[in-house]
């Protein structure tokens, strides 16, 4: 596995990505690509349209070009790798690849992207079929939408894009914001396990529909507890934590505390307070000092769903 892949995925399905426009997808839907978790198959599943495939793919060109398939980055971020996966395809997988990025301001049409400067970002290469391919990206511009290129036709089963979050808060301000929240630029720096889940899923958009859309840890057997780092979105004051074990009826912790960190100085938010299973919580804090970062223990152990630290940047 790349380094880079321990980053969010800025065009996954669940965090506001989507597949705007594709030159074509006549086998299987556009959308399929950044879709969560692995592809899936079922061999000898057969549509109107042929075997049903988990991914994107287009019907066999017999013209000169080659296809495409454009991404809305549901997070606008600095690229630090690309994942192209043909899981599945195996005979009808693209001879080569390359990837290109845009940033576009606002809400802009795909005909409006296409249109934009484009920066190559991934070179055209050689792919397999069945396989994941990895491509490292360099540079430090942030990019709002990336655009696919298959040569000439065929298919690929997930397109991830894994990066560093760089939202324009200028939108926010004299306004409060989720300074832990992802599309923030809130980032999970260190963890004390991750058995179950990813514990950037805490500060994901939106509310977990089940466990796995949460951070949970394995049962502690010796002492000590659980803990998160969270980088917030820039230096900061908290006044509103909200800590949610929804979905979690047996194995939420048993208590939370909440400590900010800026530098070396040490800022304590909330002390240990019980948590009650399957219950969004909400804590009104006191304190009025600028944090960078926030740890949030658990105990002795378990799983949250959301962490929200509502607030204001300095």
């Amino acid at each position: 596995m790349s380094r880079f892949t321990i980053l969010p995925d800025l065009a996954l399905r669940s965090l506001g990505g989507s597949v705007v426009a594709a030159s074509d997808e006549s086998f299987a839907e556009k959308e399929s690509l950044i879709r969560p978790g692995r592809p899936g198959f079922r061999p000898e599943t057969f549509g109107n349209k042929g075997q049903v495939y988990d991914g994107w793919e287009t019907r066999r060109r017999r013209e000169p070009g080659h296809d495409w398939a454009l991404v809305r980055l549901g997070m606008p971020g600095v690229i630090r790798g690309v994942v192209i996966d043909t899981a599945w395809f195996k005979g009808n997988y693209p001879a080569q690849a390359s990837v290109e990025a845009a940033s576009v301001a606002g809400h802009p049409s795909p005909a409006e992207v296409l249109a934009a400067p484009w920066t190559p970002i991934v070179p055209l290469s050689a792919l397999k079929g069945d396989a994941e391919h990895h491509f490292e990206v360099s540079g430090e511009e942030a990019y709002t939408h990336v655009r696919l290129n298959i040569h000439p036709d065929g298919g690929v089963a997930r397109l991830r894009v894994h990066g560093a979050v760089r939202p324009d808060l200028s939108l926010r301000d004299g306004l409060g914001l989720d300074l832990a929240a992802l599309a923030n630029g809130g980032l999970v720096t260190a963890c004390s396990d991750e058995f179950y889940s990813s514990p950037n899923n805490v500060i994901a958009p939106g509310l977990a529909r089940h466990q796995a859309e949460g951070w949970e840890t394995a049962r502690r057997r010796g002492g000590g507890n659980d803990w998160l780092v969270v980088r917030l979105a820039g230096r900061g004051v908290i006044a509103l934590a909200e800590i949610d074990t929804t979905n979690l009826l047996f194995n939420a912790p048993g208590a939370v505390s909440l400590t900010g960190l800026d530098g070396e100085r040490e800022v304590p938010l909330l002390p240990r307070t019980r948590l009650q299973p399957d219950t969004p919580h909400s804590f009104r804090l006191g304190h009025t000092e600028p944090v960078t970062h926030v740890r949030v223990d658990i105990y002795p152990d378990g799983g949250l769903a959301r962490v929200r630290l509502h607030g204001h940047l300095t």
